[in-house]
């Protein structure tokens, strides 16, 4: 088919990446891209940064102008022209030019929808009051800085605890703000499980931020100089308010337009990108993917995942067969003086499908102990009980943890087993990693439970341990580490004492070990089972537990 002239609707990761690569393959083709607003292509994902004032030139968040797009790649960009219509039979869109407030059509041999996904904004009283932001472009970015630079508020509410809510959140205390986060969920960050967004949830609270998790909205009210934010758990009083509720697929002219959504309102793709319409691709927050775990769609707003589906929709555009093998959810945030990175699926999800899974947490050092500077970094790997294959991994700590996950990513891309992760030969040098990379580590864990070399136990099987007696609990930490805190009910055998006070363990009974990160009671354990006890180690140690148990 020979494809002459392509609309696109829609910049940013899609829409403005189709344009590139169809440029690039192609410098004959026609391409016109339509976008309603001013800015075609623009640093979303650093929006909240630009508010906090980390970055603080305006121009840094344009990373291409129309000017720079038609000089670099002869497109013709038509900002402020809003597509109002999808003509599939003629093959022709409508559009809204809003600087004349006139409309035309546009006719096309190939369309590629890049609409993204708008604010979620729930009918709820006060919603659309003029101190209620959202953020989704650098309009919304400047109303909300204005506003404060002007306004000097002190105090923020900030409805969602997802990644825009978090950041938000972040960036205004950094502005000055005091800030409260209200989240219908029992923990921000839903691609983590609520145990390492429980390290997060510390971490926000450190920070001066205030939580009210499992609480609902129901209205805001203006109330003289604040306004009133009622949730089902009471009211307080906040200068502004930052919806962050999530988002949803910008869809409706392709719904008008009789192309195939999903429930969730996203349109529905071939691998190729190509939607229910033959002359018409999709790409970005607006498509249904296939989740590359458990092949089962969904909708994963992600800038990287947008970027790739608008390079492999220009492939198919010019003939080049390429295809969009799925989402896996890799993501990173930055949460004041913490990173949390996530790849393919959590423990919810596994539960949620029947999967047969095993969960290991390991807590590693960023780099060489010995070298100054190492942070603890939290790791949870989530992978398959029979064949070992990693399913997913949630990390969260300073320095080296989006190379972590990275490296965890890839293997999970590539059906990689937790054996695999051992084998890995990653960069090493003291500033850097050590001998035994943490993803490394991670691996061998894993390994010695599926293998049976250890046992474990988990936090949340801590409380029903029954302490009348009947099974052993030991904390094998020193004794100044067991009076700075401990479980209740373990008692105190250092493991380098283990071998001497041996007989004060009940052999005919179970033992359950802890120490501070799980690698002194894996010792403890394999010390014990040597002379013939059955012994299991608190994953992770007391150190994940006390971030958990409060």
């Amino acid at each position: 088919m020979s494809v002459s002239k392509v609309l696109i609707i829609g910049g940013v990761a899609g829409g403005a990446s189709a344009a590139a690569r169809l440029r690039r393959l192609n410098e004959q083709v026609e391409i016109i891209l339509f976008e309603k607003g001013e800015y075609i292509s623009f640093a979303n994902c650093g929006l909240p940064y630009y508010i906090g004032g980390d970055i603080k030139n305006k121009a840094d968040l344009t990373l291409q102008t129309p000017l720079g797009f038609k000089k670099r790649f002869n497109i013709d960009v038509r900002t402020f022209n809003e597509v109002t219509a999808i003509n599939k039979d003629k093959k022709t869109v409508t559009v809204l030019n809003h600087n004349t407030n006139e409309t035309y059509e546009e006719s096309y041999d190939i369309l590629l929808l890049s609409p993204g996904a708008e604010p979620i904004r729930p009918n709820l009283e006060g919603i659309n009051l003029s101190r209620v932001f959202t953020l989704r472009n650098i309009p919304d970015t400047y109303r909300i800085k204005d506003y404060i630079d002007n306004n000097a508020p002190k105090t923020a509410a900030v409805i969602g605890g997802g990644y825009i809510g978090v950041e938000m959140a972040e960036n205004l205390v950094q502005a000055g703000l005091s800030v409260t986060i209200v989240e219908m969920q029992n923990q921000v960050i839903a691609p983590l499980d609520f145990d390492m967004a429980s390290i997060l949830h510390n971490e926000l609270e450190r920070n001066g931020v205030t939580l009210k998790l499992e609480t609902a909205l129901e209205k805001i009210e203006e109330q003289g100089s604040s306004l009133n934010v009622v949730t089902n758990k009471g009211a307080f009083d906040a200068d502004m308010v930052i919806l962050a509720i999530g988002v949803k697929p910008e869809t409706k002219i392709a719904a008008e337009a009789g192309l195939k959504l999903n429930q969730r309102g996203a349109l529905i793709v071939d691998d190729n990108m190509k939607t229910s319409d033959d002359f018409i691709y999709a790409a970005g927050d607006a498509v249904e993917v296939t989740d590359f775990i458990t092949n089962e769609k969904t909708v994963i707003p992600l800038a990287g995942p947008a970027n790739k589906q608008g390079r492999i929709a220009a492939d198919n555009i010019c003939g080049i067969k390429s295809e969009y093998r799925g989402t896996q959810g890799s993501a990173v945030l930055k949460v004041f003086n913490l990173t949390a990175a996530s790849t393919g699926i959590t423990e919810k999800q596994a539960k949620q499908l029947g999967l047969n899974y095993e969960k290991s947490f390991t807590i590693s050092a960023s780099h060489a102990g010995y070298y100054p500077g190492a942070k603890e970094m939290f790791i949870k790997t989530i992978f398959d009980k029979e064949t070992g294959k990693v399913l997913g991994a949630q990390i969260v700590g300073s320095e080296g943890v989006d190379k972590r996950c990275d490296v965890i990513a890839a293997a999970v891309n590539f059906n990689a087993t937790v054996y695999d992760l051992t084998k890995l030969e990653l960069c090493y040098a003291p500033p850097y990693s050590s001998a035994k990379d943490p993803v490394n580590m991670a691996g061998y864990v894993a390994e010695n439970i599926l293998k049976g070399i250890s046992k474990i136990f988990h936090y949340h099987d801590v409380s029903s341990l029954p302490k009348d007696g009947s099974v052993n609990l030991i904390d094998t930490r020193t004794k100044g580490e067991y009076r700075l805190g401990h479980i209740d009910g373990f008692i105190n055998i250092p493991v380098d004492s283990l071998r001497e006070r041996m007989n004060e363990i009940d052999k005919s009974k179970p033992v359950y070990i802890v120490c501070q990160i799980g690698l002194r009671g894996y010792l403890a354990c394999r010390i014990l089972s040597g002379y013939g006890y059955d012994c299991y180690n608190l994953s992770g140690g007391y150190a994940l537990y006390k971030e958990i148990i409060k």
